[in-house]
């Protein structure tokens, strides 16, 4: 996701003013986030905090009426209107908020189907949700070179983005002087440009300074380029220190809080019995996907926020005493607080301990025993 932003603030600065100078300044007092930063942040914010992607949008946009570069003439309007209609747009601007959706899911079938949800809130049109999910795939498919030991050649790249390209009939056999400071604000004449550019870079920088000195959508061009670079080579620790310097304290803390909860995610998953990830339950019975529902919500809770495990443990001792739950989370190998999300789900509230732990060790024993 910063991937993204930093490209954006890089970008910024020549999005009116072509440069096709290839060493030029990344930051600037001349640069600052428009907004693609300001939907990429939304869209991160929605998926932590479990928030309709619209409204999550709606929310962001109108705290910052007047980014740089300003907002696109039909997204302001749908901000300004009533409805929550989508128009059917296929503007890029549906691929470069939808990183933050690639991260938290742990298959390409839950990244794509989260990729259109993020697009057709407003990019409904059909090229406008596969650009999305170009997008979304590219970064997903991508995360495997990063864990890759050694050098990443660009046929390695290559190998893993031209199937996706052909599958959405993206031609990126581009040459560069087609392209050379062509604005182009489409989804089918944004996305082979950006796959084109990954294909030819060998770093992080050199892919952000490829995008933006192409002369064309600057700052666009820059998030969708960065948001892939980053699955692919990570990002140098000083842009991301410089680009934080342009970013409001309620961003930062957004950002911060969406890599934590990357971070404390797998842990959590090893910890999980049925969810891993998922965005949608793959059990039939109505039993298994409760657990799953319980471990969903238990990891994704903790994920964002480890204290919740303290809310959840200080609500159990208002039944019984503390030694007494962690001698069942012993018992049946599973964390004392996520026993605490299971009696939560399988007790009734308001009831004594006495008259709901009937149905509560029932579930322990058939599905953690």
């Amino acid at each position: 996701m910063l991937g993204a932003i930093i490209g954006d603030v890089v970008g910024s600065r020549w999005e009116f003013h072509v440069t096709n100078n290839y060493n030029f300044e990344c930051f600037s007092n001349a640069n600052g986030f428009t907004d693609d930063t300001i939907c990429t942040i939304a869209i991160a914010d929605a998926l932590m905090n479990n928030r309709d992607y619209a409204d999550s949008l709606r929310d962001w946009c109108h705290r910052y009426p007047n980014p740089m570069g300003g907002y696109g003439s039909r997204f302001r309007k749908w901000l300004m209107s009533n409805t929550y209609l989508p128009y059917q747009s296929f503007g890029n601007g549906s691929a470069m908020r939808v990183s933050p959706a690639t991260w938290i899911f742990s298959c390409v079938y839950d990244v794509l189907h989260e990729a259109e949800a993020v697009a057709k809130c407003t990019h409904n049109h059909r090229e406008g949700i596969k650009g999305a999910q170009a997008v979304a795939w590219a970064i997903y498919a991508c995360r495997s070179l990063h864990k890759k030991t050694g050098d990443i050649t660009s046929q390695e790249i290559e190998k893993v983005l031209r199937p996706i390209a052909e599958y959405c009939h993206y031609d990126i056999d581009i040459h560069k002087d087609d392209v050379l400071n062509k604005f182009d604000e489409t989804c089918q004449g944004t996305i082979p440009v950006a796959f084109w550019i990954i294909c030819q870079s060998f770093s992080f920088e050199d892919a952000i300074r490829k995008a933006v000195s192409l002369g064309a959508d600057a700052d666009t061009l820059g998030a969708i380029v960065g948001s892939i670079a980053e699955a692919i080579w990570g990002i140098p620790e000083w842009m991301k220190k410089e680009v934080m310097s342009f970013l409001p304290f309620e961003m930062k803390m957004v950002i911060q809080d969406f890599y934590r909860c990357l971070d404390r995610l797998p842990r959590l998953l090893s910890r999980c019995h049925y969810y891993q990830g998922e965005r949608i339950s793959p059990y039939a019975d109505k039993d298994l996907c409760m657990a799953w529902r319980i471990e969903h919500e238990w990891a994704v809770d903790l994920a964002k926020h480890y204290s919740n495990a303290d809310k959840i443990v200080q609500q159990m001792e208002k039944y019984c005493g503390l030694k007494q739950w962690q001698e069942w989370a012993d018992f049946y190998q599973i964390p004392v607080s996520l026993v605490g999300y299971i009696f939560r789900y399988t007790a009734d509230e308001g009831m004594f301990m006495h008259e709901c732990i009937g149905s509560f060790l029932s579930f322990l024993n058939r599905y953690y025993k």
